[in-house]
């Protein structure tokens, strides 16, 4: 979109709308974008092996395969819980693009390195180190957030969305691939080179005019309380919690789900696993973009409300699935209606944070979600081990649908209208 004026210097002046925008900002959006389609789709390049993989490590029995497959799903989610707040901390302080550039190559280390391990355990081991030092949605979403115009929050966050939902589509569809026939190992490789990939055209990119805050400000509003004390933010972290903790109920064991529930065995699981995923993925980046910038005009509140809802209604049927075709047309219906939450609840997060605090903003965010992304898998794990694949998809749906309740009924009108 062009500029609607010049000055008497030739220069750009910008529209009314989004002076509050950094110069460049449609531009670092879009390489931002990029970077982190690339580096999802590094971190869910394991996705539809990952439980295959620890029983090539030595993990024996259903049961036990289960559990880890939650553990390992937990590992870096209660780091993140616990490291987020930091990092939003110090990217207010040194740097959005810094942070974000941190946890990317971070992550590209920590991932190859998963393809050498001897055992379960080890494996485990880099995945609280994961937790610790990544983090990039995070990152990428203060960055984002820190240079884009208030009234164009719902279409910039709705784009970050569409990259998570494209990455974590042809990740999981390249990953089962590659899996299948270079092996568990050397798809660990690709998926830190795609990470490097990343934090590359991140650094070449994206531009940021960051200026540290002053003496003044750091000890005015410098603290995490000043961003965690804010009225409505609380209900904002329970809303994240409640909906991570739905989702990662069934995540963990999904590879499982389709090479047991729905009968593909163990030969073709790591494909099949990435082809109904990617399916999914892709139909929720095309409704994030869309319900981004819908958003925008009809609010947040409302959109993130029918998205909760919808998400459960279309778990539930996973529980009597019991075809790939079955589960492609479930998961293309889940995608199209989750493409909404990611959008809504991030411009919700962005308005009602201080700009110069959006890092702390979505450190704190990032930790309420991840914890419940933690907490869920682990959830998850024990109960396919003792009752079965198919009841966790039960919960999520049920968790979900109360979600939508919360978002209705606890969640003021007000609260997601403050001025940025």
């Amino acid at each position: 979109m062009s500029p609607g004026a010049y000055n008497d210097s030739g220069q750009a002046v910008p529209r009314p709308d989004e002076a509050d925008g950094q110069p460049k900002w449609r531009s670092t959006v879009h390489v931002v974008w990029v970077s982190q389609v690339i580096g999802m789709m590094g971190f869910a390049f394991a996705t539809p092996f990952l439980p295959l993989y620890v029983r090539e490590l030595g993990i024996t029995g259903e049961s036990r395969v289960r559990i880890w497959a939650g553990l390992l799903a937990f590992a870096p989610g209660i780091m993140f819980t616990v490291f987020s707040p930091l990092w939003g901390w110090l990217a207010d302080r040194y740097g959005r693009k810094l942070m974000l550039a941190r946890a990317i190559f971070s992550g590209s280390v920590l991932l190859a390195l998963m393809g050498t391990v001897a055992n379960a355990y080890q494996l485990l081991a880099l995945h609280f180190i994961l937790g610790m030092l990544t983090g990039t949605w995070a990152a990428a979403s203060a960055l984002i957030a820190s240079v884009t115009p208030s009234s164009q929050m719902g279409y910039s966050m709705g784009l970050m969305e569409t990259s998570g939902f494209v990455g974590f589509s042809i990740g999981p569809l390249l990953g089962g691939a590659a899996a299948d026939y270079m092996g568990y190992r050397q798809a660990f490789y690709v998926a830190g080179g795609l990470l490097l990939l990343s934090g590359v055209l991140l650094v070449i990119g994206a531009r940021e005019n960051f200026t540290r805050p002053s003496k003044e400000a750091l000890e005015a509003n410098g603290d995490l309380r000043s961003v965690a004390g804010k009225p409505g933010f609380g209900i904002v972290l329970a809303i994240l919690f409640m909906v991570n903790i739905g989702y990662g109920i069934a995540w963990p064991i999904f590879p499982l789900f389709v090479e047991q529930a729905l009968s593909v065995g163990s030969s073709r699981a790591a494909s099949m696993t990435g082809l109904i995923l990617s399916v999914g993925g892709m139909v929720g980046a095309c409704s994030a973009v869309i319900v981004g910038r819908i958003s925008d005009r009809i609010g947040h509140k409302k959109v993130l409300t029918f998205s909760t809802l919808a998400s459960g209604l279309f778990s539930l049927p996973h529980a009597v699935i019991t075809t790939v075709g079955q589960a492609l047309g479930v998961r293309a219906l889940l995608g199209a209606s989750a493409g909404g939450m990611g959008p809504a609840i991030n411009a919700i997060v962005a308005r009602m944070s201080p700009r110069d605090a959006r890092g702390r903003a979505y450190g704190i965010s990032f930790a309420a979600a991840t914890l419940g992304g933690s907490i869920g898998p682990l959830v998850g794990g024990f109960v396919a081990s003792a009752l079965g694949l198919r009841l966790p998809f039960i919960i999520m749906g049920a968790m979900l649908v109360i979600t939508s309740g919360v978002v209705a009924f606890a969640f003021k009108e007000e609260e997601d209208a403050h001025t940025v």
